[in-house]
Order: C-alpha cells, then sequence, then structure tokens
C-alpha cells in the first residue's frame, strides 16, 4: 500500500498542473508540422524499436489492437512509416521512412526552441534550480516503468 504524505501530496498537486501546462505547450508546437502527439509518439516507439510489431507497438502504447491498425494506416498513408517482412516471413515490423525521420527531427527542434525561448525569461537562479531537479524528475519516470 502506497503512503502519501501531506507534503508529498501538496507537492504533487502543485507539480502536476505545471507540467500538464508545459506538455499541452510542447504539444502545440507540432501541430504546424501535420502530426499529432500521438502520432509522434508512436513515430517514437518505431524509431526506439525498428521492427516492432502492430501488436507490440499496441501493447507498449496501452491502446488496442485494431485501434492501433487505424494509427499505423495513417502513418503508413503520410509515408511516414513502412512494414517490413522480418527473416520471418510471418513477422511484419514496423519501421520510420525518411519522411518519419524528418518529422521528429523537426518535432524536436520546434520543442527545444519553444523551450529555449522560455527559458531565456529565466533568471540564473531559476534555470539552476530547474538544472538541479532534473535527477529527481528522471526518477519518477524511471520508477514508472520498472
Amino acid at each position: 500500500m502506497i503512503t502519501v504524505t501531506n507534503e508529498s501530496a501538496t507537492l504533487a498537486n502543485q507539480l502536476r498542473p505545471v507540467l500538464l501546462r508545459i506538455a499541452r505547450e510542447l504539444r502545440r508546437e507540432i501541430h504546424s508540422l501535420g502530426v499529432t502527439g500521438g502520432q509522434v509518439s508512436l513515430l517514437i516507439q518505431i524509431k526506439k524499436h525498428p521492427g516492432i510489431t502492430a501488436s507490440e507497438l499496441a501493447e507498449h502504447e496501452g491502446i488496442s489492437a485494431p485501434g492501433m491498425s487505424g494509427h499505423i494506416a495513417r502513418l503508413e498513408i503520410a509515408h511516414m512509416i513502412e512494414r517490413t517482412r522480418a527473416t520471418d516471413r510471418r513477422r511484419i515490423g514496423l519501421t520510420l521512412t525518411g519522411a518519419g525521420e524528418r518529422v521528429l527531427v523537426n518535432v524536436r527542434k520546434r520543442r527545444t526552441a519553444w523551450l529555449v525561448e522560455h527559458l531565456k525569461e529565466l533568471t540564473n537562479e531559476e534555470r539552476d534550480a530547474l538544472e538541479a531537479a532534473l535527477p529527481a524528475l528522471e526518477r519518477l519516470l524511471e520508477a514508472r516503468t520498472l
């Protein structure tokens, strides 16, 4: 059973809306690229795991296999991914195309540019505080994947 202290709950209630707003702003940066945040998430997973099958991707993303097939079809129609047969001819994996790679590069550039512009508005002390918090934030994410 997880024990939540008042201090942890207070911090969680302060941190949650800030992280959500930052994530929302970063998602907005990609709208002009013609992709959704969900599509970018799928492209990232396919890049990390070349040859991943549709069912493996669905399981990883917590989406039903039939639902995933629609997402994959849209990415394929947009020429961002392609299906490839593995040496075991029954297995069909997904890989990024050059167009898919370019989308991810542009997404990264747009999001980084947004962060750079907004970080400039902070004081040196505020930027130092954010840098100091990074290891703890990374540990929060690592705890999720265990």
